[in-house]
């Protein structure tokens, strides 16, 4: 088996290197490739992903910023292993979890898994997130009559081959909503573990807003009438 893990770098310089290095450092129980989509980024991001010199990574540049959906594709395109999971850049996520996501899929108890945020006072940058995190997922639960815990986390692994399948069109952070309307309106319901997770504040570069939540809705709802594709 083979992990692509996948990174959409936008303006992280501050970040980059550290979250690389650490993401190298943990030990994958197989092989693993990093795919990493510069894009567009005005800082140094490009200068440090040019000085990696590990033979598991590989860098693609955007010229201009397109957003994380269109990182992501272009991200996917150029992987070449069997699953692959998304990680950001800007070191919210733990690259150690990733072995909890790993642990089903070789055990053979799935194929898609979802990591699960536990959200609290150290983890979260406002009240706010985290209400619209949780309002956006209940309204995906109810359109669909499902139960999951975490519908815009970062961690969704899965065949490589599934998410090339899904033909995401969102160039910015509504990707994360269609991927998951995409999936449970073919009746594909992932496996949830439980990760960590340290929300960064404005001041430190997040970027997502309410604008994408009312989005991510909108999305939802435009997947849940869609008709089921024959090949689902």
């Amino acid at each position: 088996m083979k992990l692509s893990i996948l990174m959409a770098a936008y303006n992280e310089e501050e970040r980059l290197r550290d979250a690389l290095d650490q993401a190298l450092k943990v030990e994958y129980p197989c092989e693993v490739e990093f795919v990493i989509v510069d894009d567009g980024s005005r800082d140094g991001t490009r200068r440090i992903l040019e000085t990696i010199g590990d033979s598991r990574v590989r860098a693609v540049h955007h010229e201009r910023n397109q957003g994380k959906g269109a990182a992501i594709k272009t991200a996917v395109q150029c992987a070449t292993g069997d699953f692959m999971v998304i990680l950001d850049a800007d070191m919210e996520y733990d690259p150690h979890d990733i072995l909890a996501l790993l642990d089903p899929v070789l055990d053979g108890k799935a194929t898609l898994v979802y990591g699960s945020r536990t959200f609290g006072s150290h983890t979260s940058f406002s009240f706010w997130y985290v209400m619209g995190n949780k309002a956006v997922t209940m309204f995906a639960n109810v359109l669909f009559n499902c139960y999951i815990s975490d519908l815009e986390t970062c961690f969704k692994l899965m065949p490589l081959e599934l998410y090339r399948s899904l033909n995401i069109g969102s160039r910015g952070f509504g990707m994360e909503a269609e991927a998951t309307g995409k999936l449970l309106r073919r009746g594909i319901r992932p496996y949830e573990v439980s990760i960590s997770y340290q929300a960064r504040s404005r001041e430190q570069g997040k970027k997502i807003t309410w604008r994408d939540g009312v989005a991510a809705l909108w999305i939802l709802l435009r997947e849940r009438v869609r008709p089921v594709p024959s090949h689902g």
